[in-house]
């Protein structure tokens, strides 16, 4: 009698620990434990910790609600001002609500990262190519807009997300880059020209100073030839005041233009001798007058 009763209570002890072996569950601190009875969901979601299910009944889910870091495939698009580009980025979310994650969508992480891509390719379509490379906050919101709405049916939450990466053609690397070397020589020689007029500003108040006081300018004088006789060289400076050439100018006196002297008188000409007349006789030439002569 005692043999039955003890194998009976050790049946049973058998019995009570498959059960439980069976029944027992245990959630991690980052996951929720969603249980289906025969199919049904039941309304609550079992916590982090140790939890019992009936055996050959229900199904425990876990879910996980850590954030999910899904990178997001390289698209390429054209922008609105005719631009290929190939641009990827990185959504961040985590499931709010485990029991909708598992009943509205059937992989919550994929349609996830379908619908961040398809976001993607529309945020590149509708954006400027200086949007995408200089105003990725206001693009990283919009993204983050456009996944949130659908999102948040799914029981997912989307935490943030960030452009990673513009793509351009070399072309117009090689076209940005003469753009951007063109505009820095540009601003390089306005700012030459800005300093130029003011170091002329500068100058003319220095003559006008200089010139209610001549001392100024040989005290100037005297600091340059400091400086250069500060310097290991040969070079000799002998500084002359302006005053004192201005003074020899003006004791120079102004001499009288001289007299052209007269010409020389011209010589006489020299009589020419007689010419034979082929019949016999000579014929004596007319005496040449000259110049006095003929002046007389």
């Amino acid at each position: 009698m005692i043999e039955d009763i003890l194998l009976a209570v050790a049946g049973a002890a058998v019995a009570a620990a498959a059960y439980v072996g069976a029944a027992a569950r245990v959630v991690k601190q980052y996951e929720r434990g969603v249980v289906f009875r025969f199919g049904r969901l039941r309304g609550d979601v079992r916590p982090p910790g140790f939890t019992m299910i009936v055996p050959a009944v229900d199904r425990l889910h876990k879910v996980n609600m850590q954030i999910v870091t899904m990178p997001v495939p390289a698209q390429e698009g054209i922008t609105r001002d005719n631009v290929t580009v190939r641009v990827d980025a990185v959504v961040y979310f985590k499931v709010v609500d485990a029991a909708e994650a598992l009943v509205r969508v059937e992989d919550y992480k994929f349609a996830v990262s379908q619908m961040a891509q398809t976001s993607l390719r529309s945020i590149i379509g509708k954006s400027d190519l200086d949007d995408l490379l200089s105003n990725r906050e206001k693009l990283n919101q919009g993204l983050e807009l456009m996944l949130d709405s659908p999102a948040i049916g799914w029981g997912v939450q989307i935490d943030r997300v960030e452009i990673k990466d513009v793509s351009l053609p070399e072309t117009m690397k090689r076209s940005m880059a003469r753009q951007a070397e063109a505009d820095r020589e540009r601003r390089a020689r306005l700012i030459n020209a800005d300093a130029e007029l003011q170091a002329s500003k500068k100058l003319a108040e220095a003559a006008h100073q200089m010139a209610e006081a001549p001392s100024a300018l040989q005290l100037r004088l005297l600091q340059t030839v400091m400086a250069v006789a500060a310097e290991k060289n040969s070079t000799l400076v002998l500084p002359i005041p302006v005053e004192l050439l201005r003074f020899l100018e003006r004791a120079t006196p102004e001499s009288a233009p001289a007299a052209t002297p007269p010409a020389p008188p011209a010589p006489p000409l020299e009589p020419l001798p007689p010419v034979e007349d082929l019949t016999g006789s000579s014929v004596e030439p007319s005496p040449r007058h000259t110049r006095g002569d003929m002046a007389a």
